[in-house]
């Protein structure tokens, strides 16, 4: 398993390979795109990915929303800009905090977001400080699932809104012949993942009513396939750097191989990509 020390040094070390592969300079995600129909390009799926989920979580400009493992900002800046809320967001890489900091200053958002070095599951925000916990492929990182469901019930409003997107097993007892699943997390700095309806189990049991539980798998197969097509064509080029760079660091010595794992992972149906929206009340 890894601890949050490693998943910042996932993050802190693999920031320029998604400046490369997701045009992170334009995009700010680190997510997988959403491509529905009127969805030409990639950018626009990104893109599409916050708007479905703030559509969802119904997002308003009366609401602070804390934004757990905010990546470079992207899904806040939006936030701040579409729907005029006021967003809090936190992650374990210092680099992401630089670079969604700036970014904020750039763009003149910083009066509406902020940005801090922080664990999602055990963070220093008072009980019932947030209208909104958004979490967008950030929960498969945790160690354990319930810290998190945990820390998000103690840190809403009554009422507040749980957002969550990501990827989650298709069954708790399929068979992974070939190793897919945990060869995908080993290179991408991602815990143990776990069935929706495991992680459905969890949010009731803390005291969450489910609103929706919805399945986006076809609709971000062409962001998986194009991840796949970037690991395909960063091979011998990544192969090349490791042998001429023995002391690369251990995740960017792997990370592009994470993208054929996904995929071949998703091939043989062996993950599923959900939303799932939990009130507290």
């Amino acid at each position: 398993m890894f601890t949050p020390k490693d998943v910042a040094e996932y993050y802190n070390t693999t920031l320029n390979h998604y400046e490369r592969w997701w045009n992170l300079k334009k995009s700010l995600s680190v997510h997988f795109g959403i491509w529905e129909n009127g969805i030409k390009t990639f950018a626009e799926s990104l893109a599409n990915t916050n708007r479905v989920l703030a559509n969802l979580a119904k997002i308003t400009e009366s609401d602070h929303v804390l934004d757990a493992g905010c990546g470079v900002g992207g899904a806040a800046i939006h936030l701040a800009q579409t729907q005029n809320a006021q967003i809090t967001g936190i992650t374990l890489s210092s680099k992401q905090v630089d670079y969604a900091t700036a970014t904020a200053i750039r763009l003149g958002l910083s009066n509406k977001v902020s940005f801090h070095m922080m664990d999602y599951t055990q963070t220093t925000f008072e009980n019932e400080s947030f209208d909104v916990v958004w979490a967008c492929e950030s929960v498969s990182s945790a160690q354990n699932k319930s810290d998190f469901v945990q820390e998000a019930y103690r840190l809403l409003k009554k009422g507040g809104r749980l957002i969550v997107s990501d990827f989650f097993l298709t069954d708790e007892k399929q068979e992974d012949r070939h190793d897919w699943i945990r060869k995908w997390q080993d290179s991408w700095g991602m815990n143990n993942l776990v069935t929706s309806a495991y992680f459905i189990s969890e949010l009731v049991t803390a005291g969450f009513i489910i609103k929706e539980n919805l399945d986006y798998t076809d609709k971000v197969r062409k962001s998986a396939k194009r991840l796949y097509k970037a690991s395909i064509w960063g091979a011998l080029p990544s192969e090349f750097y490791n042998l001429t760079h023995p002391r690369v660091t251990r995740f960017a010595k792997t990370h592009y191989r994470s993208g054929y794992y996904q995929w071949k992972a998703l091939k043989e149906e062996l993950w599923r990509y959900g939303a799932i929206l939990a009130i507290k009340y």
